[in-house]
């Protein structure tokens, strides 16, 4: 089971992640967001992570150029796009960076459309991502096979286990669900959240190691 913690915002916090266990750490740069974080700052505490660590930026409506120059500055792997992109904004992203999450509110109409966009990743969030709010599960029917389904939107340790059980996404990603304060990573819950979703990995899943867990340094 693939985890990324998101909305990390300090080097502490990262750290901690990693030493928990998660795959992936995300660093949020939406300017609304009250987890948001400077490139610079962002550089510094990716240049500290071991490198099968995945870092992530994401990013809600920007132009492809920012995205890619952001990126870049900040020395990260991959990018969320977290906002309204196109198809083409997102497949020319990702001609630019080794790996693109593509996000999409639980019931888009898009979802069903997601492969076009040429991510690696896709992304199930709820509508008002970063809210801690959870969406009906039951809409994740709406996203299509064969894609890498990343599970989001109001994921806590006390329901991620159920969450899995009924999607059987291909990994989750958390942020509210694992905080004392928006941006500030509890490490209590982060332990629970990741253990938990390790726990409840469906069986079928771990006789599929060509896929899990995702190695992103091999699939560029």
């Amino acid at each position: 089971m693939f985890v990324k913690i998101c909305g990390i915002t300090s080097e502490e916090d990262a750290l901690l992640a990693v030493a928990m266990g998660a795959d992936a750490v995300g660093f949020n740069f939406v300017p609304s967001s009250s987890r948001f974080l400077a490139v610079g700052r962002a550089a510094d505490i990716a240049k500290r992570l071991p490198p099968e660590i995945l870092t992530v930026g994401i990013f809600r409506n920007e132009t492809r150029e920012r995205v890619v120059e952001l990126t870049n500055q900040a020395g990260l792997r991959a990018v969320q796009l977290h906002g309204h992109e196109s198809m083409d904004d997102t497949r020319w992203v990702r001609q630019r960076v080794s790996l693109v999450i593509k996000a999409f509110p639980g019931g888009d109409p898009a979802l069903g459309r997601a492969p076009a966009y040429g991510a690696d990743i896709i992304m199930l969030d709820s509508a008002s991502p970063g809210s801690g709010q959870v969406f009906d599960w039951s809409l994740a029917e709406g996203a299509p096979s064969g894609v890498r389904l990343l599970l989001a939107g109001g994921l806590t340790p006390d329901n991620v286990a159920d969450a899995i059980g009924r999607v059987r996404p291909w990994g989750v990603d958390v942020a509210s669900g694992v905080e004392s304060a928006p941006g500030v990573k509890d490490p209590s819950l982060v332990r629970r959240f990741i253990t938990a979703a390790v726990t409840a990995e469906p069986a079928a899943y771990q006789s599929e190691a060509s896929d899990r867990p995702f190695d992103w340094m091999l699939d560029d």
